[in-house]
């Protein structure tokens, strides 16, 4: 038995006006689900096995490069003349990052300290850990400024030790000596007779400390009360602030540990983090919308007023004694060493700081620091941190090894750290973190467009019944003239015989 077109029309009337009521629902609920869905999903949580294996292994891999500045004319500069330097690298380093002691406490915090390690990749550097450059003499040269105003018979020492021990202004070693350390008789003898003199045992190297070392013990918000503070540090080594400078706000430890961020991010936001290599907090402001991998990001970059100094930029007053803009002195706390970090060849920096030194050429793309994360997510999808160490050179009376150098920020190295979400980890955050969310933000649409369908499907069955309704009802029937004729003749007839 067939149904009939009005029967049709009512059930796609019906299940339209369902599918749109449903749509609607979707408009208004959808946007909480996947919401909800984000927060369940970006919490620190040992349940959820996506974020919490990301935020606890960091399957990601991370790579630092490392560059050299190689010091052309050492005898020139002692003599005062202008330092004239090469680059030399990268010498690429792969990191391995972990946290370990991981803590979970009734504040909604978690505790946790992360290791490193780094290995060398001779197959993506330009040469290898063998090679041999010549660099600033730390322990010489930084010496001698914190010297400066120490009585001059103590300078007069000092430099009788320099030359006993044939330390001089600059040094000539390997790349792997100058990174991981090297035996130094003046050490030794330091150590041995003047115990904690000096900051490090055993051999000095510029990352001797870094490798198999911790970052410090931070305690961050999980997020599960507020999504809004997830990874927002509470405190680093039990502290709420440090002070190391000279200002409450310079103190102030604020933002993430600088792995993730809040979610639901805007062109306004910002990704304020604390860096215990800088011993300060930083925060980088959004640039422009990109995509990476098929997944949108927005881009932050460093302001250039992260390292101005407090004539250009007044708030930065607490972390004076400032130099030219695009210095940063970390002296305070690198054990009152002379020691500027700044962006890699002076890149937004003072100009006249290039002025000092030959052999320098900045650029954003070479020598810019950027963040690309997902704003729904606050997930880093694309890392690339660069800074760059500086020494203070001058010539000190009374230390002979100073020579006449003249006083100069000299850049010494510069290192980038780089890494990028790729392959399975890549994949599932994208169908979990992206694909999925976007499908039921779509789906709300599709509801509604195919309930739209249904009632106009409907009208069309009803309009077209009614039309063919009328074609099918039966015609008037003509009328015979005879006919018409006869019913006009009288019953009665006049006859004639």
């Amino acid at each position: 038995m067939a149904i009939s077109k009005s029967k049709i029309a009512i059930a796609l009337l019906v299940l339209g006006i369902f599918a749109i009521v449903f749509g609607t629902v979707l408009v208004f609920v959808g946007p909480i689900i996947i919401d909800d869905q984000i927060v369940k999903n970006v919490e620190i949580n040992p349940k959820n096995e996506l974020s919490y294996t990301m935020w606890k292994d960091i399957p990601v891999p991370f790579f630092m490069s490392i560059y050299f500045f190689n010091v052309l004319n050492p005898d020139e500069i002692l003599a005062g003349e202008k330092p004239m330097v090469e680059q030399r690298g990268p010498y690429v380093y792969s990191e391995k990052r972990w946290k370990d002691n991981i803590t979970f406490h009734d504040n909604k915090t978690v505790s946790y300290q992360e290791y490193r390690q780094y290995f060398f990749e001779e197959s993506m550097s330009a040469g290898n850990e063998s090679d041999v450059v010549t660099i600033p003499n730390m322990m010489v040269l930084g010496a001698s400024v914190m010297m400066e105003n120490m009585p001059f018979p103590v300078r007069l020492v000092i430099s009788a030790a320099f030359r006993s021990f044939k330390e001089s202004a600059f040094l000539t070693k390997t790349v792997g000596e100058l990174m991981w350390g090297y035996d130094s008789k003046l050490v030794d003898f330091l150590n041995s007779y003047f115990p904690g003199m000096l900051p490090f045992k055993g051999k000095f190297g510029l990352f001797a400390e870094f490798n198999n070392s911790n970052t410090g013990l931070f305690t961050v918000f999980t997020g599960q009360d507020d999504i809004r503070k997830v990874h927002k540090v509470d405190s680093w080594n039990g502290l709420k602030h440090v002070n190391y400078w000279n200002s409450e706000q310079c103190n102030m430890i604020n933002g993430t540990a600088g792995q993730m961020w809040p979610p639901f991010m805007t062109t306004e936001s910002t990704l304020p983090f604390y860096s215990p290599d800088a011993c300060r907090s930083m925060e980088l402001v959004y640039q422009m919308p990109g995509m990476m991998k098929g997944i949108p990001v927005y881009r932050f970059v460093a302001p250039k007023t992260l390292f101005a100094n407090s004539s250009d930029y007044p708030p930065n007053e607490g972390f004076c004694p400032c130099r030219q803009s695009g210095l940063l002195n970390v002296s305070t706390c690198r054990h009152k060493s002379p020691v500027f970090i700044s962006h890699p060849h002076f890149y937004n920096a003072d100009p006249a700081l290039l002025e000092t030194v030959s052999g320098l050429s900045p650029n954003e793309e070479d020598h810019g620091l950027f963040i690309d994360i997902h704003p729904e997510t606050g997930v880093p999808m694309n890392v690339s941190i660069k800074l760059q160490l500086n020494l203070l050179m001058k010539r000190v009376s009374g230390i002979t090894e100073t020579g006449k150098i003249a006083e100069v920020v000299m850049p010494m190295i510069w290192f980038g750290e780089s890494g990028y979400i790729d392959g399975p980890v890549l994949n599932t955050f994208r169908t979990n973190l992206v694909i999925l969310p976007m499908v039921m933000e779509y789906m709300q649409y599709i509801v509604i467009g195919f309930g739209l369908g249904c009632i106009i499907g409907a009208v069309a069955l009803i309009l077209s019944e009614k039309i063919n309704s009328k074609r099918t009802s039966p015609p008037c029937t003509d009328v015979d003239a005879s006919t018409l004729d006869n019913e006009r003749t009288p019953l009665l007839h006049n006859s004639k015989d």
